[in-house]
């Protein structure tokens, strides 16, 4: 099945619920397409509409895929290989639509109650019933992704709930968890 991610930079909140642009970091890149791997993505997009952040991704991209990093450490260049990085989400749903000749469901994700929900249990279903559909997860960096972005996508994963009220994780925590929650082989 199709399944790909995204890191969304801007538009993002910060913790007053302003709207702003996050920068890019090397942890971000490295666990995500870790995670990716390990679950079988298709494509990690790193969406950032800066030059400067841009060529920050390109230079280690280039150090991990081709430079000394990749002879160092063949499975971090493995990991690095899905992941790519475009100035908008537009640009994501753009270039997986010419792939897959289909647009991608955008699924959004938050740990703040939203509309339109669906649970992990039915969008793993989903994922497994319809192989061939696209399906992009938007991940938001910040305090999370912008309302203004919100309104584009078609639906809103369920926020991942611990034991009590406090729930702001790290996103590569929170990629990690869906992952295994949509792909995991173990369905406990």
């Amino acid at each position: 099945m199709p399944l790909h991610i995204a890191l969304v930079h801007f538009p993002t909140v910060n913790k007053a619920g302003d709207a702003v642009c996050t920068s890019v970091t090397n942890l971000d890149m490295h666990d995500l397409s870790r995670a990716a791997t390990t679950y079988g993505v298709e494509g990690i997009w790193i969406v950032h509409p800066y030059e400067p952040q841009q060529r920050f991704l390109a230079r280690v991209l280039r150090h991990w895929r081709d430079g000394w990093g990749a002879a160092y450490n063949p499975t971090r260049k493995e990991a690095l290989a899905r992941l790519e990085q475009v100035a908008s989400l537009d640009d994501v749903v753009s270039r997986m639509s010419a792939d897959s000749q289909a647009r991608p469901l955008l699924v959004g994700t938050s740990a703040r109650p939203a509309p339109n929900r669906i649970s992990y249990g039915d969008l793993r279903h989903r994922l497994e019933s319809n192989p061939d559909e696209p399906v992009l997860l938007v991940f938001g960096t910040g305090w999370g992704l912008h309302p203004d972005l919100l309104v584009d996508l078609d639906i809103m994963l369920d926020p991942i709930k611990g034991p009590g009220d406090w729930n702001h994780l790290s996103v590569r925590a929170a990629v990690g968890i869906i992952l295994d929650r949509l792909r995991g082989s173990d369905r406990g």
